[in-house]
């Protein structure tokens, strides 16, 4: 905003969704319930059980089910219904509910099966944080939305009167429409805690320390945002794990919940400090446009009020380290040791050994075979520097173990390449030759200690990191 930062937090979930806040996390692992879970089954089996039957084939897809079966199937209950058909009708019910309300995406036609542990024990639904989980999926939600590569759902414009409301929810005619479960105690002192927020593989941070004016305080000068760029660009995919596990620092974060509630001075006029204004008017950005295009008219002028609250102090909080995506950046670290230098050693003499020999000129194919197992050193005299016994090539000049070579590919009209430091070693290795070894090398089962190493897995990410469109595994 103009004057600060404001934001959607546990006390926002609570008042307009009525969710409970203090609980067990919403996490555990999206489909492999029988590999991963204690009393876990196979996810159809254990839908058949709790449902009574399964959807036809044509209204599923992968792990999800289509919306609209669900709705047709249970959308009214009979009137002669026994206690477990209530069950029934309810567990479907529920899985609406959160799959198309509660932790909608794009695909709200569909039904996931995720839920399905936890339908399993209506008695124990109570016993979540869905509050945290919705405000941890509505965060994630936000990031993808504000992604310049994601397509928007709407195109309305947002207009923000100057009018701003610190405490909304402290009129009385809020307090006539709510429910009183959620002012209890052991909900409402999760509040202002600052801590992580846990929905299956999303994780969030709920960082109250930057809005205390929202619960009735001062704003102190903020400590720097968490980076938590790592968790960002998890979601899920590429293998199902449990959770709590591959996660268990966040999760134990929010087993830590109470020790991390910032203590909140209320004042009769909450808003930033005189200190925090001044900061925020050097520092933030607070028009989309660039300067060049749209100059500021309206410099913020500090008003008496901001002056008479005086200065803020940034209450005591438990310190978390960030967690930036660096990814891109270890892979290039990894670049260049001495283990790798092995590595593009054995590289080249894997090319050596795959291109083929080409007769009358004909052009070399650089394909990898599809299946192939270790290979012996030095079979059909084409071993090279990585076999253990020396080698002729084909002038008939003996290498030993660990010599450099000068070879050539098959032909004349075909590259030479020399085997020696990493930084030089492909200079003349035709694109195509890399490309199809390291795509097969990456992409297939191959028994092979070379094949095998993440240097490769690494070398592949990097082509497509810095030449998506020229290489295509």
């Amino acid at each position: 905003m103009p004057f600060g930062e404001c934001s959607i937090t546990l006390q926002d979930v609570a008042y307009q969704l009525g969710l409970p806040i203090d609980g067990k996390p919403v996490s555990g692992c999206l489909t492999e319930f029988e590999n991963l879970m204690e009393q876990g089954r196979p996810a159809w089996v254990w839908f058949r059980e709790l449902f009574g039957e399964l959807p036809p084939q044509n209204k599923v897809k992968q792990m999800t089910v289509c919306y609209t079966w669900f709705h047709e199937r249970f959308r009214v209950l009979p009137a002669d219904a026994t206690n477990e058909t209530v069950r029934i009708y309810a567990r479907a019910y529920i899985m609406m509910l959160l799959s198309s309300q509660r932790f909608a995406d794009k695909n709200a036609n569909r039904v996931h099966l995720r839920w399905l542990p936890y339908l399993a024990s209506l008695d124990d639904l109570g016993r979540y944080s869905w509050g945290s989980a919705a405000l941890a999926w509505l965060y994630r939600c936000l990031c993808r939305g504000t992604n310049k590569n994601v397509v928007s759902c709407s195109d309305e414009t947002l207009t923000i009167s100057i009018q701003f409301v610190w405490e909304p929810y402290s009129s009385a005619e809020v307090g006539a429409v709510i429910h009183s479960e959620i002012l209890a105690d052991e909900h409402r002192r999760l509040w202002t805690t600052v801590t992580s927020l846990i929905y299956f593989a999303a994780i969030e941070w709920h960082q109250v320390d930057r809005v205390l004016p929202q619960f009735g305080g001062l704003q102190h000068l903020p400590e720097p945002a968490l980076n938590i760029d790592w968790l960002h660009a998890k979601d899920g995919r590429g293998g199902d794990r449990w959770f709590p596990t591959y996660y268990r620092e966040w999760h134990q974060h929010w087993e830590n919940r109470l020790h991390s509630v910032i203590w909140v001075d209320r004042v009769l006029d909450p808003g930033p400090s005189s200190d925090y204004l001044e900061w925020w008017c050097r520092v933030a950005h607070r028009f989309l446009s660039p300067d060049v295009a749209f100059h500021d008219p309206k410099p913020i002028v500090l008003t008496e009020e901001a002056r008479h609250r005086g200065s803020s102090q940034a209450p005591p909080r438990v310190h978390v380290y960030d967690r930036p995506d660096n990814r891109r950046a270890d892979r290039r670290r990894r670049i260049g040791t001495r283990t790798t230098n092995r590595e593009w050693r054995e590289l080249a003499d894997r090319l050596e050994e795959d291109i083929p020999r080409a007769d009358h000129g004909d052009v070399a194919d650089f394909r990898v075979p599809r299946r192939r197992g270790s290979r012996q050193a030095g079979q059909d005299g084409r071993g090279g520097a990585r076999g253990r016994v020396p080698s002729v090539d084909d002038q008939g000049t003996q290498h030993g173990v660990g010599e450099d070579v000068v070879g050539s590919a098959s032909a004349m009209d075909q590259p030479t390449y020399d085997v020696g430091s990493s930084s030089q070693l492909f200079g003349n290795v035709a694109p195509d030759a890399f490309a199809g070894y390291t795509t097969a090398a990456v992409g297939m089962d191959i028994d092979d200690p070379v094949t095998e190493s993440e240097f490769y897995r690494d070398i592949a990410d990097m082509l497509m990191d810095d030449d998506g469109t020229h290489y295509r595994p």
